[in-house]
């Protein structure tokens, strides 16, 4: 499993639908039991982050499955 912290957009200009600017910022992603702090691109109007593909896709679901497999 990659230890990279931090998922940013490679390219583009990024907005929330709630129109606020879109920063990087740290956040707490947990589930069940399990947890870690990554850098996304967060909102700073509303707080909310912009989860890549790849994480979703990728560590969030590695992690998933370890815990489910508990």
């Amino acid at each position: 499993m990659s230890e990279r912290t931090v998922f940013l957009p490679e390219t583009g200009e990024w907005r929330c639908s709630c129109g606020g600017e879109m920063q990087p910022a740290k956040v707490d992603a947990t589930y069940l039991q399990g947890g870690f702090s990554i850098t996304l691109l967060t909102c700073t109007k509303c707080g909310t982050p912009l989860v890549p593909e790849d994480l979703c896709l990728g560590r969030m679901y590695e992690v998933e499955r370890v815990l489910e497999d508990k």
